[in-house]
């Protein structure tokens, strides 16, 4: 098979905090990525609590801990979810997975090399709050989008964990997504609550993605264990994320080795 010299699009999707829908967006951005013609894989990287088999109703066979233990490869532990659109699943309540020495993220993360040619877009779905194994995948991604809500708590956390990856590791460019807002006028002003702070704080860049509405739709994909873009694709929410979707594939692939662990770094290199 011929390889392509493409590099692929790695998007890593976290937050502060629980409770901001951070796996709704991932599984949302997904499907409408896919939806336009992109290859997408998404990893649930909230090892050892699994989110996004749940959200598609999905009860897999085979997941990530299967693959680190040499059981299997990844391209057999994916699933085909939508158009275009397959999930790496998760473990669920095992608690040796949410404690991943740097070797075995390595080895997780090397792993995405073999299926590099049939990819254009890796959305990594991490836990949410700042442990060292979020840390490691949000490193090892390209774009990273913080989704924050109007809560206090939310973008204070948020504000923690750029705090973080910009004073230890020197990351400094962080895209932000308000979610379930009453209007984009509410999102902006999310946007600039926290971009007052790093500012004032950090030497960090935000960009404003945009904003996801609060949407009664969205609850009701949730308890029918269906994306709202699929269920109720005349819903504002749905139409919210076909926007971002379109935002999101407008992004410039970086193809230039950062220097960290990255998701298929083979291709970086030999593109460069």
């Amino acid at each position: 098979m011929q390889t392509r010299s493409r590099p692929v699009k790695v998007i890593a999707v976290t937050s502060g905090k629980g409770g901001v829908g951070k796996t709704n967006v991932s599984v949302n951005l997904a499907l409408s990525l896919g939806r336009i013609g992109r290859k997408v894989v998404l990893m649930d990287a909230d090892i050892g609590l699994a989110n996004v088999d749940i959200m598609l109703g999905l009860k897999p066979k085979r997941n990530i801990a299967d693959v680190l233990s040499g059981e299997c490869g990844l391209e057999e532990v994916m699933l085909d979810v939508d158009e275009n659109v397959r999930i790496v699943p998760a473990t669920s309540g095992t608690m040796e997975m949410t404690s991943l020495n740097i070797h075995e993220h390595a080895e997780l993360i090397y792993a995405f090399n073999d299926i590099a040619d049939d990819i254009d877009v890796l959305i990594v779905d991490t836990a949410a709050g700042i442990s060292q194994a979020v840390i490691n995948f949000l490193r090892a991604s390209q774009e990273i989008v913080v989704v924050v809500c109007d809560e206090p708590t939310s973008i204070t956390d948020a504000y923690g964990l750029i705090k973080l990856l910009n004073r230890d590791y020197k990351m400094t460019r962080f895209r932000v997504l308000a979610n379930m807002v009453g209007s984009e006028k509410e999102g902006r002003n999310v946007y600039a609550k926290l971009l007052t702070v790093t500012d004032r704080f950090l030497d960090v860049t935000l960009q404003y993605l945009g904003s996801i509405p609060y949407d009664e739709a969205v609850k009701q994909a949730v308890k029918a264990q269906v994306p709202v873009v699929k269920g109720f694709s005349k819903a504002k929410a749905a139409q919210a994320y076909r926007q971002l979707a379109n935002k999101v594939d407008a992004w410039p692939v970086n193809a230039t080795p950062s220097g960290h662990l990255e998701f298929f770094v083979k291709r970086l290199v030999r593109s460069t």
